[in-house]
């Protein structure tokens, strides 16, 4: 084996939350799973290190009844962490609240802030969002916003102390892929050293790989694998297609062009044998 395919083979790429370092670049929500063994063997075949919980679901229900014992039974093999989310807040002191549940609940400072603005499209509402985070971020919290793509948002919201930042892809549970490539894309750009992570609209693997390929550090999905007849394989799929997306972004992928570009030189005089 040369020395740059022993290179390739020697894991060098892990990614950071804080102190944390992380290999997976795969976030799992453990949402609308036909059981839970089926979502067990999910989490085990995405090789996700981060999966995602929604308290007030879990309130709703009257208690989680031993849901959240079977994630963690399901991440303790490959060292996941748990990611409780606001899911279902609307104000920014309805999220602040929970998130403080959360963190008693699930002893961790880890939380994914959702305050949604407009029940249709479960957009996130810009203005209680940014609130939020301010107040989590002082409070001590690890706060991982989901937001839109608008770059003056995601600005305001790293001020407000967050980390990293998670734009959607396309509104929750639509399946519609990355709808703005172009806003996604300049986020990266005006954002070189944040971590940044598509949160929502993901419906296919190849979604997946677009986001990583496009320089996102992570992506993070519930539906695309809760509502496959098959969440288990296709758990697998995402893992091998953001994987893959990850790997065409740090070789480079080619420059698009608006014209033909012949791969084989048609210069020059032709070779005559015989």
């Amino acid at each position: 084996m040369s020395e740059r395919l022993k290179e390739l083979s020697v894991h060098d790429d892990d990614w950071h939350v804080g102190e944390v370092s992380l290999r997976s670049r795969f976030l799992l929500g453990t949402a609308g799973y036909p059981s839970p063994q089926v979502l067990g063997d999910a989490i085990a075949a995405s090789g996700t290190q981060i999966v995602t919980v929604g308290l007030k679901r879990q309130l709703a229900a009257g208690g989680d009844n031993g849901f959240v014992d079977i994630i963690r039974a399901a991440m303790q093999a490959q060292g996941a962490r748990l990611l409780p989310n606001t899911a279902g807040c609307t104000t920014a002191r309805e999220a602040v609240q929970l998130a403080h549940m959360a963190r008693e609940l699930y002893d961790t400072p880890w939380i994914k802030l959702e305050v949604v603005g407009d029940d249709y499209t479960l957009q996130p509402d810009p203005i209680e969002l940014v609130e939020a985070a301010r107040q989590l971020a002082k409070d001590g919290f690890t706060v991982f916003p989901y937001c839109t793509d608008d770059l003056v948002t995601c600005k305001r919201l790293l001020d407000a102390g967050c980390p990293l930042l998670m734009p959607w892809g396309a509104p929750i549970g639509s399946g519609q892929g990355l709808v703005n490539p172009f806003a996604l894309r300049l986020l990266r750009d005006r954002l070189p050293g944040v971590v940044l992570i598509v949160d929502a609209g993901i419906g296919a693997p190849s979604h997946a790989a677009q986001a990583l390929e496009l320089g996102y550090d992570a992506v993070l999905l519930n539906s695309a694998v809760s509502q496959s007849p098959d969440p288990v394989r296709m758990a697998g799929a995402f893992r091998q297609a953001i994987e893959a997306g990850r790997a065409a972004y740090r070789a480079g992928v080619m420059a698009r062009q608006d014209f033909a570009v012949a791969s084989t030189p048609v210069t020059g005089n032709p070779l005559l044998i015989g």
